[in-house]
């Protein structure tokens, strides 16, 4: 592959850069501490609600159909809808974290998400559910992209790409294995025509974890130092230090010193001059376009299976609770996946993982939809599609939010991840158009077609593992491998780099 065009650093001045490079020492110094554990237990627990929400539409489906008289494209387009409002929430939410901050935003999504699933549980026809999931979507998008930006900019380059791999591992992981089983205890205690209703209603629980983001999450000390808010950028960074969170007594440390009035304005003059068309610019370009089709590809191809699954299941004569235990093994393959793309995240290079995954899936895919004969094969395919699909899903969030520096970090991620959820949206109407026409093996050849476009684009983007995370956006000129050596990774983690 040709080199990348090199990208230009903001000019906000040396005492910045200095400040910048005081906040990698301080992390590095830190490490992993509880106050670190505490934010991504927080994280995970309402990205793990989300998950059940997004996969709600899929489980509720079969339901649906008999009592609406819905077909699979029908269903498929309730996901549609959720999807798109998905990537226009994660668009804004991203415009917005980079100005207003990661903390507020994630606490306004939750909340959003939280409203639209009580429509959810309400609505009186097909159209109201509609809108209701669109809400869903607005809230959920934003709060996914706000967490993987968060957790990225908390941790060190050695934690970072675990840290935000456990979000996944929560969510995709845990989530997806979850939810068929949410659903089952749902319909247990709650039969009839109505259980539908009640699962969409007991997701309202997320707004308990609202209570919580609030008095425990901090800003990320990243953000407030791109703002110039020095000072309290070392009160955060002294919590993590201490590992207490909130109001809890610790020693105010000083890891990073504060610069003149002037420079400080300076930095944040150019924070507000960023906008959109900057992860377009330059370097950004080619980052940007090669893992936004590598996203559209692969959370397209994951959406349409989650969504269908059951539909598919049912429509080769097992019954929805059959169907329901039968995701419930599959999932199983989705948390070893989360889990797997997390430690190799510690590991092994971000290119190296997203290119041997995307083969593996694509092999994946062709096997389940031709080799499904029995109820063995249907679990032991089905598990590992999954394991592929969240390996390469987790990946992409450990991915994106290295390729841009702090002033766009927020939109960037969330652009990446917009492009995956409109793929997911527009992908589950064509797939469902593909299994009503042509059955299983028809919908899983067009996914093994997504993963081989997907290995394709990667390789235009660059190698940000062992980097600081300014330095893999572009955002520092010192080399690599002084970078990945402060950042404590090691030497032979360091040569599979390259």
């Amino acid at each position: 592959m040709a080199a990348e065009i090199p990208v230009t650093p903001s000019a906000s001045g040396k005492a910045s850069a200095a400040q910048m490079q005081q906040l990698e020492n301080a992390l590095n110094q830190i490490g992993v501490t509880r106050s670190h554990k505490s934010i991504i237990f927080l994280v995970v627990c309402g990205v793990l609600f989300d998950v059940f929400e997004q996969n709600a539409v899929g489980l509720v489906g079969p339901l649906l159909r008999q009592q609406w008289g819905l077909d699979a494209t029908d269903i498929a387009f309730l996901n549609t809808i959720t999807f798109f409002a998905a990537a226009m929430g994660r668009l804004l939410s991203g415009y917005l974290a980079d100005r207003m901050g990661r903390r507020f935003m994630l606490n306004v999504n939750l909340a959003l998400f939280t409203l639209g699933a009580v429509g959810c549980a309400l609505a009186p026809d097909y159209a109201f559910l509609a809108v209701a999931r669109a809400i869903v979507g607005f809230g959920l998008g934003g709060e996914i992209t706000t967490a993987v930006t968060m957790l990225a900019e908390f941790c060190s380059a050695r934690f970072r790409g675990t840290a935000v791999g456990l979000i996944n591992v929560g969510g995709g992981g845990l989530g997806n294995m979850l939810a068929p089983a949410f659903a089952l205890g749902v319909f247990t205690l709650f039969p009839g025509d109505d259980s539908w209703r009640w699962l969409f209603g007991c997701l309202v629980m997320p707004a308990i974890f609202i209570v919580f983001y609030r008095r425990f999450v901090p800003e990320t000390p990243r953000f407030l130092l791109s703002k110039g808010r020095v000072e309290e950028a070392n009160q955060v960074l002294s919590m993590l230090a201490a590992g207490k969170l909130a109001n809890a007594q610790y020693e105010l440390r000083e890891f990073i010193t504060p610069g003149s009035a002037q420079e400080q304005t300076a930095a944040a003059q150019t924070v507000q001059r960023s906008s959109f068309t900057d992860i377009f610019r330059g370097g950004y370009a080619r980052r940007t376009i090669a893992v936004g089709l590598a996203s559209w590809m692969t959370f397209g191809a994951q959406l349409s299976v989650l969504t269908l699954m059951p539909t598919i299941l049912v429509a080769q004569g097992y019954s929805i609770t059959k169907s329901f235990s039968f995701t419930i093994v599959m999932q199983m393959g989705s948390l070893l996946g989360a889990i797997a793309a997390s430690t190799m995240g510690y590991y092994f290079p971000r290119k190296r993982v997203l290119t041997v995954g995307a083969i593996a899936a694509c092999l994946a895919g062709l096997a389940f939809g031709n080799f499904t004969d029995s109820v063995a094969m249907i679990l032991v395919c089905g598990a590992l599609f999954q394991f592929c699909v969240l390996t390469l899903n987790t990946s992409i969030w450990i991915f994106a939010p290295e390729l841009y520096p702090t002033r766009i970090r927020a939109l960037g991620t969330s652009f990446l991840l917009a492009l995956g959820t409109i793929g997911g949206a527009m992908s589950q109407v064509l797939a469902g158009k593909m299994f009503d026409l042509h059955g299983v093996s028809g919908m899983f050849g067009m996914i093994a077609a997504m993963y081989f476009i997907f290995a394709i684009a990667v390789q235009f983007a660059p190698e940000t593992f062992g980097r600081s995370i300014e330095e893999g956006a572009g955002g520092e000129s010192h080399s690599q491998e002084e970078s990945a050596a402060a950042a404590g990774v090691p030497a032979s983690a360091r040569e599979r780099t390259a």
